[in-house]
């Protein structure tokens, strides 16, 4: 384009010098003529006005030409506030991200196995590099600056009783009283004879056969009593349990003492982690089990993945609730992003359009709108002989 638009011009000036030359034998070449000088001063003043933008024409420091690059920094400048003006605003951002549910159609994509096995894959594929990448020392330094502390802020014995209640809530510790009463009687039936051997040590002047009978009848009532506390869930034994474990919960709350065994005990858990050497071991443990997981067919961590993704499609697909819910958590994310970061993403853009080379930002851009630029050279050398053509006319007229 840019070589039809100087052989436009060239032409211009051929056919003014014609025009100048056989003039005279053809008066009728003034028009012509008028069309061409016009022309010629069009072409020529696009040719300038669109070369003045990116460079000097023909190397000539005149001023005001080489706009662009003389006015990089201001340009790159004006950029990165007019983005930050009119796109990177709450309003834009979020106006235009309030129309789409995000939330849904994350769901609907996870909810596809297919979808969730090729992120599950990918997740599972960087575990050996992430794992790779470890050594004994970053996981003591995790333990050491974020799991232990935590660790020391724990109230033990409160958290043992929140155990409590949850595990009484329900009933749900009776069947931790059947099966202790089951392994009793159990061991009272498989140790007669131990206990016989104890009780005629401590009774010294009865005779065997009185001791067995009363060792007898003793086990035997034991076993029996147990049997009625399994068979009746409202028996008095079952209900003083359910007030020990109650008031086991409470002191647990409440009690210093509870809570002083409670830190002693953390204490001594954590300083035998710290010294016994353990975290090169647990690292080594579970690289071994996850490289060995994932080199298998079928892959327990690739398949947990996988489903924990589907699981989270379906559970998003079915709740409306929980995709309104994730839609405002994300245009909230979105609002304070924004406000947080749009600065420095208008001075990202800024400074990356400062850094770049001035005649390689001008070559680009003329290389860019290139085609519109030479039409501007060419129209203007129509526009311009039609104006001198016009304007001859004119002379033409009022001259007879």
């Amino acid at each position: 384009m840019r070589t039809t638009a100087t052989c436009l011009l060239a032409a211009m000036i051929a056919l003014l010098i014609a025009c100048v030359a056989w003039q005279t034998a053809h008066p009728w070449l003034a028009w012509p003529r008028a069309f061409a000088e016009a022309g010629t001063v069009g072409a020529i003043a696009d040719w300038y006005a669109v070369v003045a933008l990116f460079r000097h024409p023909c190397g000539i420091p005149i001023p005001h030409t080489a706009i662009i690059p003389k006015n990089q920094q201001r340009i790159a400048e004006s950029l990165g506030s007019f983005i930050e003006e009119n796109f990177l605003t709450p309003e834009v951002i979020v106006g235009r991200l309030s129309g789409f549910n995000a939330a849904q159609a994350l769901a609907g994509w996870l909810a596809v196995r297919e979808n969730s096995a090729t992120i599950a894959d990918i997740v599972a594929g960087s575990l050996p590099r992430l794992l790779d990448g470890m050594d004994e020392a970053d996981i003591e330094h995790f333990f050491d600056r974020i799991v232990i502390p935590q660790l020391r802020t724990l109230d033990v014995s409160r958290l043992a009783a929140e155990v409590l209640d949850i595990l009484t809530e329900g009933n749900r510790h009776q069947p931790l009283l059947d099966r202790g009463l089951s392994v009793v009687e159990s061991w009272l039936s498989n140790n007669v004879g131990l206990i016989k051997a104890k009780f005629s040590e401590a009774s010294k002047f009865t005779l065997p056969t009185l001791d067995a009978y009363i060792v007898n009848k003793f086990v035997e009532g034991i076993i029996a009593l147990m049997h009625e506390v399994v068979a009746n869930p409202e028996h008095e034994l079952r209900r003083r349990f359910d007030v020990a474990v109650q008031d086991l919960a409470g002191e647990m709350r409440s009690s210093a003492a509870y809570r002083r065994f409670g830190r002693l005990l953390l204490r001594d858990c954590i300083r035998h982690l710290e010294d016994g050497g353990y975290y090169g071991v647990l690292l080594d443990h579970v690289r071994a089990y996850v490289l060995a997981d994932l080199g298998s067919k079928h892959s327990v961590v690739r398949d947990m993945l996988s489903s924990t993704f589907v699981s989270m499609g379906k559970g998003g697909l079915s709740e409306p609730s929980i995709q309104q819910k994730l839609n405002a958590w994300w245009l909230d994310i979105a609002n304070l992003l924004v406000l947080r970061h749009r600065h420095q993403l208008s001075a990202l853009i800024t400074d990356v359009v400062k850094g770049w080379d001035a005649k390689e930002v001008s070559g680009k851009l003329e290389a860019e709108i290139g085609r519109d630029l030479q039409f501007i050279r060419i129209n203007g050398t129509f526009v311009g002989g039609t104006v001198g053509v016009l304007i001859h006319a004119c002379v033409f007229l009022f001259a007879r």
